[in-house]
């Protein structure tokens, strides 16, 4: 199964075009194995309403199916990413941000300040990432065995989650 894929940058600097997005194409670079393609890619600033907008837009349009964010997940006043997100999701998959942040906590302490979730809503999967391009890398480690899966999942493939 291909997997029709949007990555979606959060940053005021990178959306004025003052800071190089690197976070966005690491999670590209770091999905490489897995059989995607990249149908849109944006950078937008740390604006809830404009993030719960996009999001919503490229879900409803139905060639979407998986989501990654990056930046906005942290505790900074304009980091409004997971209430955006959540803004639009039918359900949350808490597992996912609770793995990512249990496999970087002995790593960097601070990754237990991230804010990240992930959901669906209709059949795409969103999945917030953080905004530095070494822990967007470190979170690309924890869903690569489980990511594929899901998408098929979240499609409607009957099969047994446990035959993993």
């Amino acid at each position: 199964m291909v997997i029709r894929a949007c990555v979606l940058t959060l940053s005021d600097r990178s959306s004025r075009g003052e800071y190089e997005d690197r976070s966005g194409p690491a999670i590209i670079e770091g999905l490489a194995s897995l059989d995607i393609e990249w149908i849109r890619t944006l950078i937008l600033p740390d604006d809830e309403a404009l993030i719960t907008e996009t999001l919503q837009n490229w879900c409803d349009q139905g060639d979407t199916d998986l989501i990654l964010t990056t930046g906005g997940t942290g505790p900074a006043p304009r980091d409004r990413t997971p209430e955006a997100t959540r803004a639009v999701l039918d359900f949350e998959i808490p597992g996912i941000p609770e793995a990512m942040r249990f496999a970087a906590s002995d790593k960097v302490p601070t990754s237990v300040l991230t804010r990240a979730v992930a959901g669906v809503r209709g059949d795409t999967v969103i999945i917030n990432l953080p905004g530095s391009p070494k822990a967007v890398r470190e979170n690309i480690e924890v869903l690569l065995p489980v990511l594929a899966h899901l998408v098929e999942k979240v499609k409607g493939d009957p099969g047994e989650c446990g035959a993993l």
